[in-house]
């Protein structure tokens, strides 16, 4: 629904030109199969909002769970800045690569996808791309790194609350399950997390990174593990098996 254009304009002149009759034909389909689900779920309440946009439903909202206990938090100020991203034209890992080679800043990139060879020209010499890695070695990763840079938008994002684990502050653009599970430093609300940065644009993520960088000091690495930990798997095996057996009681069941 929401990235339709963001395929297209990344897709060859074929898959541009059948896209509109076919992404129409999908939509129909599937707000017709939508009338047959009895309670929707949603992982935020950005997709929430999408569910009641597109089928004038209302959806419950459990997180989904991040295996906190998979990370240590780091000590010191970290070596490198990080993304852990697929390579997709929507994450916009192109904003990082170039807001860091701007910045002669180091950044590491671990992830694979169909944008690799876009972001290898876009790089700069500080900017190094690590491929897929396993999760004990992105574990170290999120451990030594500033922070972390997440310049997408997604419905709800394990990766900012990994970082989070592991001691890290994050640098997001501020839409999407972002804004619901990370604090921003200018929020007044709380122990900061984040620095958001508003635009989808390299000038804002640069911004975004200098802002980060004064006020580094402001990042306790145990209040950023305490934001995470409410989102672990327990409270998600919890909130979920409640859930379930509520609505199978309303059922008669």
């Amino acid at each position: 629904w929401d990235l339709a254009a963001d395929y297209r304009r990344t897709a060859g002149p074929l898959v541009r030109a059948l896209m509109p009759p076919v992404a129409a034909a999908l939509r129909r389909w599937d707000r017709a199969t939508a009338t047959r689900v009895h309670h929707f779920v949603a992982i935020s309440r950005f997709v929430a909002d999408r569910i009641r946009r597109c089928y004038g439903r209302e959806a419950d909202v459990i997180y989904p769970p991040v295996d906190v206990g998979r990370f240590e938090p780091g000590e010191g100020p970290g070596e490198f800045y990080l993304v852990v991203s697929a390579l997709a034209p929507y994450k916009r890992v192109d904003l990082a690569v170039e807001a860091a080679t701007r910045l002669g800043r180091r950044l590491l990139v671990v992830g694979t996808g169909p944008e690799e060879r876009r972001l290898r020209a876009l790089a700069g010499p500080t900017v190094e791309f690590l491929g897929w890695r396993s999760d004990a070695e992105v574990a170290g990763l999120y451990r030594r790194c500033r922070a972390v840079l997440f310049p997408g938008v997604e419905d709800f994002g394990i990766v900012p609350l990994e970082a989070l684990a592991a001691g890290r502050p994050v640098i997001a653009y501020a839409a999407g399950g972002a804004l619901e599970t990370l604090v921003g430093l200018e929020d007044g609300v709380g122990e900061p997390t984040a620095v958001f940065f508003a635009e989808q644009t390299v000038d804002a993520l640069v911004d975004a990174i200098r802002r980060f960088e004064a006020n580094a000091s402001r990042f306790d690495p145990k209040a950023l593990r305490r934001r995470a930990e409410p989102f672990d798997r327990a409270r998600f095996k919890a909130e979920m098996a409640a859930y379930l057996e509520q609505r199978l009681a309303a059922r008669g069941r």
